[in-house]
């Protein structure tokens, strides 16, 4: 390659970056484009990328960080050692990387943050968060979670999963203002890094440079219909948890299947009862406690036993420092605590009295 060729094709890359760059700033910062980005854009995007990463049978995403954060460390010891870059070129070319990682990441999936909220999108009236708003939410809820209980599955029917799962998006997708499905069989990926990751106690997650949703392989039968539903939502191109929280449970409870079905109001427990702690005195707290099926009080119980054996409380507080963050950088002011957010989704939803 001659010299006047290769000098073109560094100054054009440059320019692809620093639009590129642009473009991600205008999308975030100029109304309508977001909104535009998720609505046009997206879906053809998520499509070309989760066809490609269906290709493979394990999570490409996490090899793909994994190798970038590896490459990061590595890379300036061996060029330094080659002798064939200073310092600063070094640390230039790495800026570059980043630079371009950022990109991949908006452009593939992270400016689904810069469109319409919840009730903007579906037109739904936000319900003042009263005490009483609540209780009267809670009895509702605990009477068909209660209704709801069946002992959960020994093994996970991953195909049966998908296709409930499929059908639900489908269902609720044009008066909820959501994403169909990408495809019939979309693809859910174990995570590559289950013991490490089960150690910080994530769940499940959406690979954004691939558009692929994985589950952690430590996942409990009854949480794994949620789980799957959950992160599916954010394959579709919903960004703050507690909407995902609230897709996966509107998916979950229109489920034929009964484990599935259980499992979808099984997985807002945690945040009824962290709202309740805080609403209620003590006396309507363990009454809340009580009216719940003991068999369900027991397997929330077991569940906590089980990822506290798992939990690395040192990496656990560095994870959930980090990620606090990053929601927090991308347009989730609650951060973690937008996941409990989804009751708040689930009153104003009820309140509109949309048929099941």
């Amino acid at each position: 390659m001659n010299v006047a060729l290769k000098n073109r094709l560094f100054k054009g890359r440059y320019v692809l970056l620093g639009l590129l760059l642009l473009f991600v700033w205008l999308a975030q910062t100029v109304p309508g484009w977001g909104e535009f980005y998720a609505r046009q854009l997206y879906p053809g995007i998520a499509l070309c990328l989760s066809s490609f990463s269906n290709l493979f049978p394990f999570a490409v995403g996490d090899l793909f960080i994994a190798l970038s954060l590896a490459g990061l460390v590595v890379y300036p010891f061996i060029v330094r050692r080659a002798g064939h870059k200073t310092w600063r070129s070094i640390a230039l070319r790495e800026a570059e990387y980043l630079a371009w990682l950022y990109v991949w990441f908006y452009a593939a999936w992270g400016l689904n943050y810069s469109q319409d909220g919840f009730y903007r999108r579906t037109g739904i009236t936000p319900v003042a968060y009263t005490p009483e708003a609540f209780q009267a939410f809670t009895q509702n809820y605990v009477e068909k979670l209660n209704a709801s209980y069946v002992a959960p599955p020994a093994e996970v029917d991953r195909p049966l999963m998908c296709r409930e799962a499929v059908r639900g998006y489908r269902h609720i997708s044009s008066h909820l203002e959501v994403h169909r499905p990408l495809s019939d069989h979309p693809q859910v990926k174990t995570m590559l890094f289950t013991p490490l990751i089960s150690m910080v106690g994530v769940t499940g997650s959406m690979g954004p440079f691939f558009c692929e949703f994985t589950v952690n392989g430590d996942v409990l039968p009854a949480d794994y219909p949620a789980t799957y539903a959950h992160e599916m939502a954010h394959q579709l191109g919903i960004t703050s948890e507690a909407e995902a929280n609230f897709y996966a449970y509107q998916v979950c409870i229109r489920s034929s299947e009964k484990s599935i079905r259980f499992s979808g109001y099984y997985s807002i427990l945690p945040h009824v009862l962290n709202n309740a702690y805080r609403l209620m005195d003590k006396e309507e707290y363990q009454a809340l406690l009580a009216s719940i099926r003991p068999e369900i009080i027991r397997l929330l119980q077991d569940k906590q036993a089980y990822w506290e054996a798992k939990y690395s409380p040192f990496i656990g507080r560095i994870q959930d420092w980090v990620y606090d963050l990053y929601l927090k950088g991308n347009k989730i002011p609650g951060g973690r605590k937008n996941y409990s957010e989804v009751i708040g989704l689930l009153i104003s939803y009820e309140r509109r009295k949309m048929p099941v």
